[in-house]
């Protein structure tokens, strides 16, 4: 039987350490996140990613893929934590959290780590800020088949709680990089891949634009969108025509709709 190890206060160092995992500053001193939930561990150890900690909930109602969590975990060498709920909720800072969560390594998110040519199509945020727009955006990659997402410049966390929890599992099954815009533009022009910007400046609509893989699709700010200079260094823009009082949409969903009319044009003989 795996050995467990049990936490029964709230002073305990290890809830102390979880808990801190909420922290950017934490997270990036101990290169370590939190994830939450049956569903989206069991999409990581699928994805060939397994958490280094795994906390569970006392009481907890069994369950066959919990179960090939732990073994997998066990195989692994790493370490099988129980403690109550009422803690367990002070972890994820949730009133009624999942039954299980998991400590992850950071991924290594250098630009270096990318193959454009792994995919045709990769997404790009340029200083997005929501956490559950970044973590939307990870899904949306996972969904149209994309490499991954790139994060220009100061972004939210994609490590943290809600980003995470909002990429429901894609965070494990997408590449993911970050970088200032002068390396990744310089990066980019180093090889193949075509950068189109979601703009409002002398663009091409959406659905007639000449997409070409691998493609890199970006989106801006929420508020302010892709700098000027950023779009003028761009080989393609687009925008989505807006039919009703709303002047945009949200930069996720924007993302969103380039990626699928980006991956219909691309599939086309």
């Amino acid at each position: 039987m795996t050995q467990r190890r049990l936490i029964t206060g709230f002073s305990n160092p290890l809830v102390k350490f979880l808990r801190s995992l909420r922290d950017k500053k934490h997270r990036k001193r101990e290169r370590r996140f939190l994830a939450e939930g049956l569903r989206l561990l069991t999409d990581a150890r699928e994805s060939g990613v397994v958490p280094e900690m795994l906390v569970m909930a006392i009481g907890r109602e069994p369950h066959p893929l919990l179960d090939e969590l732990e073994r997998a975990v066990a195989a692994a060498g790493g370490e099988i934590v129980e403690m109550d709920a009422e803690i367990l909720s002070k972890v994820t800072g949730k009133d009624n959290p999942q039954a299980v969560a998991g400590v992850f390594a950071e991924f290594d998110t250098r630009l270096a780590t990318i193959d454009r040519n792994a995919a045709p199509i990769w997404l790009v945020a340029q200083a997005l800020r929501d956490p559950g727009n970044l973590g939307t955006m990870l899904r949306t990659g996972d969904a149209v088949g994309a490499g991954g997402l790139i994060l220009i410049d100061d972004c939210a966390d994609p490590f943290s709680v809600e980003a995470v929890r909002a990429s429901m599992g894609a965070i494990f099954t997408q590449k993911l990089a970050t970088a200032r815009w002068d390396e990744f533009i310089g990066w980019l022009r180093g090889g193949p891949g075509q950068l189109v910007a979601a703009s409002l400046r002398d663009p091409f609509d959406y659905r007639s634009a000449p997409y070409m893989a691998p493609c890199f699709l970006m989106v801006g700010n929420e508020s302010q969108g892709i700098p000027a200079d950023y779009e003028q260094a761009c080989d393609l823009r687009v925008t989505i025509p807006m039919l009703g009082r709303a002047d945009s949409l949200n930069a996720a969903v924007a993302g969103a709709v380039l990626a699928y009319e980006a991956l219909a044009h691309l599939r086309k003989p």
